[in-house]
């Protein structure tokens, strides 16, 4: 079997969608993407694809090994893109080939279902507490939220205090048989961390997201040990090398995304690194629906993950959700909060692809928004 074309489609409302197809019929999809930088990463797929067409699909490892080495340049966010695509749609075709889900080549299931969280009040988030009450009504059991807009490095009492504030309401409308999860999407100081952190201790977070951002990583020794609320970073992380330097700091969860950190051979090889130092998995996830399934994949076969995000209904997705291009979307429909193993096939899901192709001729040209604080210079988003 070879590969003999490799297609992508950028796909509204931010995504990238890669089609590799074999000489025997067999289709498999990933989903490189960097958001943002979406054409970024599809240039960075089709100089892949010059050593991949004509290659044998089934030779994951060996592929991985020169698609992030073989160019003498390694690593970044838009390579380690670009290779996690590749490899989420080898994966898939080395599924259906076997006609076995993904996690069953990883070793089988170690669960029959997977503990999913809701998104909840957007980038500045503002009344939650209604938001969140609906999502714990709809079946979840966990929401994750945005602590706070833009933060100066050590901002005032009353921003402080708003955060504060902000999570309590959460708490109470959603009780104590539920669980938080507070991003701060690096928007924090280390000073600013260290003054707040403390301070949402009473409302028992599951993690804290982001507290600082990952270039700052160092500082995460001394937030660990300055409280009880357990802290998570990975989602702009790209490597098991990235995670060698976080893991022993005392993080509670990383979070490498399976569409940046090299796929699904990379994200699983992370997690076996957790392992060993008791760090859980709560693998970052905002984007379309093959990230999601391929995430679904890896959730099914690690033994320390704790929880997986979910974008269905995000504030990203307005006009596009995540179903939307699928023939069924069964196996990305949760029930009580969890989704199901599925046993079909590679990543479980099958695209429709005159929907995608049809969404690759509308395409996209997302961006992060930039923002600014009140005296005009950059601030965090």
């Amino acid at each position: 079997m070879k590969i003999v074309s490799m297609d992508t489609f950028l796909v509204p409302p931010r995504w990238l969608f890669l089609r590799i197809r074999t000489d025997e019929g067999v289709t498999g999809w990933g989903e490189p993407v960097v958001e943002g930088r979406a054409e970024t990463v599809r240039a960075a797929v089709a100089e892949l694809s010059d050593y991949l067409i004509g290659e044998d699909p089934l030779r994951i490892e060996d592929h991985w090994q020169v698609l992030t080495k073989g160019g003498f340049y390694r690593g970044g966010p838009v390579l380690s893109s670009a290779v996690a695509g590749i490899d989420q749609a080898l994966w898939d075709i080395a599924g259906k080939v076997a006609g076995l889900p993904v996690h069953q080549l990883l070793g089988g299931p170690v669960r029959e279902r997977v503990r999913m969280y809701a998104w909840i009040g957007g980038d500045r988030p503002a009344e939650v507490a209604d938001l969140a009450k609906a999502q714990i009504e709809a079946g979840f059991t966990a929401v994750k939220m945005n602590g706070s807009g833009e933060l100066t490095p050590i901002d005032t009492p009353a921003r402080t205090r708003e955060v504060v504030a902000r999570v309590a309401a959460v708490r109470e409308a959603i009780g104590d048989g539920h669980d938080l999860v507070v991003d701060f999407h690096g928007r924090m100081s280390t000073a600013m961390a260290r003054r707040l952190l403390p301070l949402l201790e009473p409302y028992l977070p599951l993690f804290v997201e982001e507290a600082v951002l990952p270039e700052h990583s160092p500082s995460f020794a001394a937030l660990a040990a300055s409280t009880s609320i357990p802290l998570a970073t990975g989602e702009r992380l790209y490597s098991r090398w990235d995670f060698r330097d976080v893991l022993p700091t005392g993080i509670a969860v990383a979070q490498p995304d399976v569409s940046h950190a090299g796929g699904i051979s990379e994200v699983r090889r992370i997690a076996a690194m957790a392992e060993a130092y008791d760090v859980a998995m709560a693998p970052h996830c905002p984007l379309g629906p093959i990230s999601l399934a391929a995430s679904l994949q890896l959730a099914f076969a690690i033994p320390n993950f704790l929880i997986q995000e979910q974008s269905v209904g995000i504030h990203y997705n307005q006009g596009n959700d995540v179903l939307d291009h699928l023939l069924d979307p069964a196996p990305l429909t949760f029930a009580g909060g969890h989704a199901q193993r599925t046993t079909r096939p590679g990543l479980g899901i099958e695209l429709d692809e005159r929907a995608v192709e049809r969404a690759g001729e509308l395409g996209h040209r997302w961006r992060g928004p930039i923002w600014r604080h009140a005296d005009g210079s950059f601030a965090e988003w």
